[in-house]
């Protein structure tokens, strides 16, 4: 990272990387904030598409994925659509030891939980993200999840959550039951319908948005998918990062 554009004082330069501990500090999670804080982390191209060829590793950038690393290692849970978790491979989070001293401080374990939203639970749990996480993944589903399937993730070693009274998540429900168990500096990282899910229900306190330097036209996803909102809801900009032509944005609730 070379440059800090804040919103208080648009002048400011760095002309060097930053430091993992700046950027965390940069990151930080709102002091006193009652209840969870949802914040989601996406990347779009200029042109509006969130993946290339289904996955976002072709529109990021090493910069993006240090970022992308820093929100992870704020966060008490990573919250992640079963979609997402197919398309982009995921694994465990890691422990890393850039953020072990900041997380000990804050009360949080040495890596944040994955807590994956399905409501068919169609998920290979053989794969490492449901075996061998350094913290155990949760899984959020309706109370009409199919039995077996709820058998199967248990028996992995997940933790499942029923967040919904139906086959499907209800948003504010997942959120609340994620800070019964003590989780309530959550990143969301998609995908697209997930995160429309948050618009739609009001509960997205934050989004910090990689604007790529990119084009890709076609027909990909935006950030946010799903129906529309009656009124759009405005942001307050709370700042911008930026190199090699990469933004870094990060807006928050009004």
């Amino acid at each position: 990272m070379r440059r800090l554009l804040p919103v208080t004082d648009q002048t400011a330069t760095v002309d060097r990387e930053w430091s993992l501990d700046e950027l965390a500090d940069a990151y930080a999670y709102p002091d006193g904030a009652e209840g969870p804080w949802l914040r989601a982390n996406m990347v779009s191209t200029l042109d509006g598409a969130a993946q290339h060829e289904g996955r976002s590793q072709g529109i990021s950038s090493d910069t993006d994925m240090r970022i992308f690393g820093t929100l992870r290692g704020l966060a008490d849970a990573v919250v992640v659509g079963a979609e997402t978790v197919r398309l982009e491979g995921y694994r465990p989070a890691r422990a890393r030891e850039a953020f072990a001293a900041r997380r000990a401080a804050a009360g949080q374990g040495p890596a944040p939980a994955i807590a994956v939203v399905s409501a068919s639970l169609d998920l290979d749990f053989s794969l490492p993200l449901f075996a061998g996480p350094l913290v155990p993944t949760l899984v959020l589903t309706g109370a009409a999840a199919p039995p077996d399937r709820v058998r199967e993730a248990e028996k992995a070693g997940a933790e499942v959550v029923i967040a919904g009274d139906g086959p499907g998540v209800e948003p504010a429900r997942a959120l609340r039951a994620l800070a019964e168990r003590g989780l309530t500096r959550l990143l969301t990282e998609g995908g697209p319908r997930l995160l429309g899910q948050f618009v739609a229900a009001g509960i997205l306190d934050e989004l910090c948005l990689t604007v790529s330097p990119t084009l890709t036209a076609g027909d990909a996803q935006r950030i946010a998918g799903g129906p529309a909102l009656a009124v759009p809801e405005r942001l307050a900009l709370a700042s911008v990062l930026e190199e090699a032509g990469f933004l870094f944005t990060r807006y928050r609730r009004i």
